[in-house]
């Protein structure tokens, strides 16, 4: 969407609607396209609502103005999806944050940027092996973003901690982990501090996905240091290949359990680095085009304004269950037009009934 100068009371209206039930990231942007603005939004929802099962109230308006307050008490800032200031990978990205909070240098969202993840419980080698490639791309003129956990990237950090941005699963005004509290002090003074969630927020298991794909859509290419089998880092790591970016893992001992998830990636065609200047050739000048074969790109379904405006909600309930399903394939089995799919699916969002999954999928909830 074109950047605007927002007024007080859209700046309001659009906080309100993120905030309010069944709306995520994609709806959020899909209802703006259809009416125009948050402020015609808040007041059609009920109606849109009516598939569901309950009367609906958008988020209380006390809510959002405490919410406003703590923001400004935390030193920290709104960055709205059609900003200047919002980094325009994330923005090209599937399901991505409407609204974001941050503390520190968005500019450093604007240069090329890597992410740096992996295990928690990294190993002394590994850590020092992290510190020392955030260090050397920072150097070489790359902002170095993760996820402020404990190992790897708190590590990715500390070696680039003027050029690195941090990615919280929990309000801006938390710490997490706790030891991390200096750390992400460091961070928002010195380089880029970003959260999703409204301050005061605890982080909860679902929001480090959440977390994972701001981590992932931000860079050009995620590099995975050191992982287990089944770990975040690994999401990060699909979650970037989801989007057409590159995918990059150094390689450990097939004895060390925390290497497993780095060979495996390997494996299934995320690019072998071994020191820092093969992560800054396949980095500078990328193109969109990525070395790696991890994973195939979403495809993102793009809707005319004018269709969004005209369309009455297709009859898609007799084809989904609680069984994940694409959106693709339902605009192909219903004969409909996509904006007439998407619009039913809003509906049902909205209303309760709908649960959208990663890679564009959406099911009945259960």
């Amino acid at each position: 969407m074109t950047a605007i100068a927002l007024s007080q009371e859209e700046a309001f209206a659009r906080i309100r609607l993120l905030r309010s039930p069944n709306i995520g990231p994609v709806s959020y942007v899909q209802l703006l396209r259809r009416f125009g603005s948050a402020v015609e939004t808040l007041d059609a929802l009920p109606d849109l609502a009516k598939r569901g099962t309950r009367d609906y109230r958008p988020a209380p308006r006390e809510r959002i103005e405490t919410e406003i307050a703590e923001v400004r008490r935390a030193s920290a800032r709104y960055l709205f999806h059609d900003s200047p200031e919002y980094p325009a990978l994330l923005g090209e990205t599937d399901g991505s944050p409407p609204i974001l909070i941050v503390r520190g240098e968005t500019a450093l969202a604007a240069k090329p940027c890597v992410a740096m993840v992996g295990a928690r419980n990294a190993s002394a080698a590994a850590v020092k092996l992290a510190r020392d490639f955030a260090a050397a791309l920072a150097d070489a003129g790359f902002t170095v973003v993760s996820g402020l956990a404990r190992g790897i990237d708190g590590a990715a950090h500390r070696g680039a901690l003027s050029a690195t941005i941090g990615v919280i699963a929990s309000g801006i005004d938390i710490a997490s982990p706790p030891q991390h509290n200096e750390l992400q002090e460091q961070v928002a003074l010195q380089g880029l501090l970003v959260a999703e969630q409204p301050p005061g927020t605890e982080p909860r298991g679902s929001h480090f996905p959440s977390r994972n794909r701001i981590i992932a859509g931000l860079a050009l290419g995620t590099l995975v240091v050191e992982a287990a089998p089944k770990s975040g880092s690994l999401i990060t790591a699909r979650l970037a290949g989801e989007a057409g970016r590159e995918v990059m893992a150094i390689p450990g001992s097939p004895l060390d359990a925390r290497a497993q998830g780095c060979n495996t990636l390997i494996r299934e065609g995320a690019v072998l680095v071994q020191d820092p200047g093969d992560v800054i050739e396949l980095l500078t000048g990328f193109d969109g085009t990525p070395r790696s074969t991890f994973r195939d790109p979403v495809q993102d379904i793009e809707i005319d304004p004018d269709d969004w405006a005209e369309a009455e909600p297709a009859d898609v309930g007799a084809l989904l269950t609680t069984a994940p399903v694409s959106v693709d394939e339902l605009i192909r089995q219903s004969g409909a037009s996509a904006a007439e799919v998407q619009m039913a699916l809003l509906e049902l969002e909205i209303g309760g009934s709908l649960v959208r999954h990663a890679g564009g999928r959406v099911s009945l909830s259960s």
